[in-house]
């Protein structure tokens, strides 16, 4: 049996798993960055319980039509502070006049042995979150693995782009409260200096 572990954003740590892929929705950028996606955003996680967080997206162009996604967190619960900082990268993709963000990251598999230490091994993976950006303040939804109950693993783009335009046209709710985050531009913080 394979376990999985993985540095992820808090927001997802809080609920259960958003959905992963071995594909995104579009096999390759097409879009230009939009520059107004680039900065540093903020946001707080409440889960209604006793636990909440802070995160933030500091998101810069890595290419023509590639985003560099750098994510800060911290999950806060009584006395104990969990922080935990993420790297992605990122593209854009359309699904009819709705935007979405193809978000790469990375697992850590552990594999097993019956009387060898266990075997790691690093596998990409896709996220897919739907954007909206209103003056300061970016809306982002992520798909929940509910979206396919009997089918987790889509060999291609378009097998999972099509699953998900079916969705999104039969009024389905694709995505988890719990996973809808709104963050708020404000200036990147400047690091302390040690006196």
């Amino acid at each position: 049996m394979k376990k999985f572990f993985w540095i992820i954003p808090i927001s997802f740590i809080l609920t259960a798993c958003p959905f992963e892929s071995i594909v995104p929705i579009a096999s390759a950028p097409s879009e230009k960055v939009d520059t107004t996606l680039l900065g540093y955003w903020y946001g707080i996680i409440k889960d209604f319980s006793d636990m909440y967080g802070i995160e933030a997206l500091d998101i810069s162009k890595q290419s023509d039509s590639v985003y560099a996604i750098t994510r800060y967190g911290k999950a806060i619960k009584e006395d104990m502070i969990l922080p935990d900082t993420a790297y992605f990268t990122g593209y854009i993709s359309y699904i009819g006049e709705q935007r979405f963000m193809n978000i790469e990251g990375s697992i850590v598999i552990k594999i097993p042995q019956r009387k060898k230490p266990p075997v790691y091994k690093k596998e990409k993976v896709y996220y897919i979150s739907y954007l909206n950006r209103r003056h300061d303040t970016l809306d982002v939804k992520t798909i929940t693995e509910s979206i396919s109950p009997t089918r987790k693993i889509f060999n291609s783009p378009e097998d999972l782009k099509s699953l998900v335009a079916e969705s999104l046209g039969q009024a389905k709710n694709i995505y988890d409260d719990q996973y809808s985050l709104s963050y708020r531009k404000i200036p990147k913080p400047v690091p302390l200096k040690p006196n």
